[in-house]
């Protein structure tokens, strides 16, 4: 039998019109269920994608969603419930996928100041401009040095 659930955003209309006559905190395997009272009905809060009953792993995550709500008081019901059992949901490799993600975002973070700082030298009119042929020069005095120094020995 699957229990009659409620979505967020039904929940958040009846607390904001004051319709909700209690909440109801359920341990279970796993974690925590809430049941809301509303009216003649009991529901329990669906998880949004999955549409079942909405499973809280830790007490702080769900006090804290509750008070968003507007839920402050509340009664629990701890008889059943057991840290272990729940679904496990670990993503390993949501983990590896984060973390490229945010090492993306930070390099494109870094490009993004590099070309405007870029753009700010170009634009400047006290910029000194080097032609192609005198960096090309400079670049080959530099090289022939350093090849002297290391056909002479000097590894500094």
């Amino acid at each position: 039998m699957t229990a009659e659930t409620i979505d967020h955003t039904t929940l958040s209309r009846l607390v904001e019109a004051g319709a909700v006559r209690g909440a109801h905190v359920v341990g279970q395997a796993g974690g925590w269920a809430v049941t809301v009272k509303y009216g003649m009905a009991e529901r329990s809060l669906a998880a949004q994608r999955s549409r079942q009953v909405r499973l809280f792993k830790r007490m702080e995550t769900l006090v804290s969603y509750l008070k968003a709500v507007g839920i402050s008081h509340f009664d629990v019901d701890a008889a059943d419930y057991t840290p272990e059992g729940g679904k496990d949901h670990s993503r390993p490799d949501r983990a590896e996928a984060l973390r490229r993600v945010h090492e993306a975002a930070a390099h494109d973070k870094w490009f993004r100041q590099q070309v405007g700082e870029a753009i700010r030298e170009a634009d400047d009119p006290s910029t000194v401009w080097v032609s192609n042929d005198d960096a090309n020069k400079g670049w080959a005095k530099k090289r022939a040095a350093l090849a002297a120094r290391i056909a002479a020995g000097d590894k500094a």
